[in-house]
């Protein structure tokens, strides 16, 4: 069983952070944020696969006037993301925002770091400090004889002392590199240093495949030895498939229950039935199911009636029909034409819900 570090606690909106709380999803939308509409519409789809926290930019004026209708429209708590501008994340803390992520560092001198404390400080609004290996200070990594981890790390504990030096304590830390094994050596060194709530993930991780992959032995890794707090999925693509990975990860490490746990065989030349189209159709419309089932979809009389028995929902192909099992029992015989739809109406009538 995974014991987790002990941390400090935070709350982003509703969702608590470290501490005894579940570890949280989160993502980040690549719309526009001036363009409200598709920010919103984004973030409800997020909503919808059980997203705990999004992220959303905040480099324009546009962008920041907008802020204020997208949280009003959505449920799930608005963390903005602020860089440079000081003025932005006093005006997200105006709208609403549930946290900010900033750079102490990067904002300006101490009057507009004190400005921006004091309007967290009066709302209970925690600041993530993300700091990623491809974006530290000038000097740092020379000063740390070309050491990635340590550098980070430096840059953290510099931006931490700068907030405590305000007496500001709700702050959430990340640091990020592209390389797996120099974001784990990050995590564990300031795991070591500081009890702050961590937020967990690889940088730039790459497309679903290859960003999934990196992303899930990094935080897979760190998750392991009870480092995180929350987490992200870094994809390029849809930010919902993030939110798909990160619980994908949670749950196959036993760290969170809810979602379908697909089990399919790799598929050989005793298959009776296209493994492949219907695994991949099952996963993409049970992808929103919240309820904690385990689905198998065996293709051939070997493997699969034990396997099928075994999960909550099976599948164990046959010639011209497959059997479908619910909850160790046989259920039906269906042709193979009809598999799927038999299989979908089992999986929303165990769990109550629609699938997509």
């Amino acid at each position: 069983m995974i014991k987790r570090r002990i941390s400090k606690h935070i709350k982003i909106g509703n969702v608590g952070i470290g501490g005894n709380y579940p570890i949280s999803v989160q993502s980040m939308t690549n719309t526009g944020t001036e363009n409200t509409q598709d920010t919103i519409a984004q973030i409800r789809e997020l909503e919808s696969y059980r997203c705990d926290i999004v992220r959303v930019t905040v480099n324009t004026e546009k962008a920041a006037k907008s802020l204020k209708a997208i949280i009003q429209n959505v449920t799930i708590p608005v963390v903005a993301d602020i860089h440079f501008n000081y003025l932005f994340a006093l005006s997200s803390v105006e709208a609403g925002a549930a946290g900010l992520r900033i750079n102490p560092g990067n904002i300006g001198d101490r009057r507009k770091i004190r400005e921006i404390v004091a309007a967290c400080k009066n709302t209970h609004i925690p600041i993530r400090i993300g700091v990623n290996s491809g974006s530290l200070e000038k000097g740092l990594l020379d000063k740390y004889d070309g050491d990635f981890a340590e550098a980070m790390v430096g840059s953290v504990l510099k931006h931490i002392a700068i907030l405590e030096k305000e007496s500001f304590y709700e702050i959430k830390i990340s640091l990020k590199s592209t390389d797996v094994l120099t974001t784990v050596r990050a995590y564990e060194l300031i795991a070591s240093k500081v009890d702050y709530p961590l937020h967990v993930g690889i940088t730039e991780a790459g497309t679903v495949f290859s960003g999934a992959i990196k992303s899930g032995i990094g935080i897979g890794i760190l998750l392991y030895k009870g480092i995180g707090d929350t987490i992200r999925v870094s994809l390029t693509d849809d930010p919902v498939t993030e939110v798909i990975a990160g619980f994908h990860i949670l749950r196959d490490l036993g760290l969170r229950k809810e979602g379908v746990e697909l089990l399919s065989c790799p598929t050989c030349g005793r298959s009776e039935i296209d493994i492949v189209k219907l695994s991949k159709e099952i996963e993409k419309r049970s992808a929103s199911i919240k309820s904690s089932i385990k689905v198998a979809i065996i293709g051939c009389v070997v493997n699969g009636p034990g396997e099928a028995m075994h999960a909550d929902i099976g599948v164990a192909g046959g010639k011209d029909k497959s059997v479908l099992f619910s909850k160790g029992k046989v259920v039906g015989k269906y042709g193979n034409e009809e598999i799927l739809d038999a299989l979908i109406s089992e999986i929303e009538r165990i769990t109550g819900e629609k699938t997509r």
